[in-house]
């Protein structure tokens, strides 16, 4: 396992932010009385975050912030095998400290109950609109192969250059505008793990899925964009 530990700490420090803005702002500020930011602020944020963080630590580590990122990427021949573990340990541990933070922060309110939620994604009952898992895995499989599809494209070399962060960021709010209805939107092992281990109970018993799904849609998405571009690009 190769390590670039600076890599690895901006992965870490990226997809702290990720967590802490998207599911912050779902935790803290979607219901707020009055002037909360629903479901359209919630995926804004969500986008703000890695637009943000890509501009940031992207000439740093390549701003992944998320396993299935990382994976897919890989499979598309952009990332080296002997870094994804390293890679993807850190996203995990980035997001699970900025879970406990966002914990810490939403307990100082007596109304607060972990046991709501805790913006975790889940299926069936659990699903903010109450969609079946079946609904859940194909949601899962395709945004995050669109997901990949756009990242793969827009950091393409043949692509205007210095817009990427603007259309991946653009296309994680437009993938939570579709899908927090059935699954809170996860497209992301580390953002799904973040929230789920404060919860427990059924968020880790359907956690499963959200590591899962997200893999399979990318690397659906390196096999779909090594066609589309009729090249085996190989940017590290």
């Amino acid at each position: 396992m190769n390590i670039d530990m600076r890599a690895c700490a901006a992965e870490f420090f990226g997809t702290f932010w990720l967590v802490l803005g998207g599911c912050g702002s779902a935790v803290l500020a979607a219901g707020f009385p009055d002037v909360g930011i629903g479901f359209v602020g919630v995926a804004f944020a969500f986008g703000l975050t890695v637009l943000t963080m890509a501009y940031a630590i992207g000439h740093i580590s390549g701003c992944h912030l998320n396993p299935a990122v990382s994976i897919g990427l890989w499979m598309a021949g952009r990332f080296p095998a002997d870094k994804l573990a390293s890679y993807i340990i850190a996203q995990l541990l980035g997001g699970i400290v900025a879970g406990g933070v966002l914990y810490l922060i939403a307990s100082g309110n007596a109304d607060f109950n972990v046991a709501a939620g805790f913006a975790s994604n889940g299926y069936g009952e659990h699903s903010p609109g109450h969609y079946s898992l079946t609904a859940a895995l194909i949601t899962e499989v395709v945004m995050t192969m669109m997901f990949l599809i756009i990242i793969l494209g827009s950091t393409d070399s043949r692509a205007p250059q210095g817009f990427a962060p603007i259309a991946i960021g653009l296309g994680l709010t437009l993938i939570h505008l579709i899908s927090i209805p059935v699954t809170n939107t996860s497209v992301n092992p580390a953002r799904s793990l973040a929230t789920a281990l404060y919860v427990g109970d059924w968020a880790l018993a359907q956690l499963w899925l959200f590591f899962i799904a997200p893999i399979v849609g990318a690397l659906l998405a390196a096999l779909v964009y090594r066609y589309l571009s009729g090249s085996d690009e190989k940017t590290v």
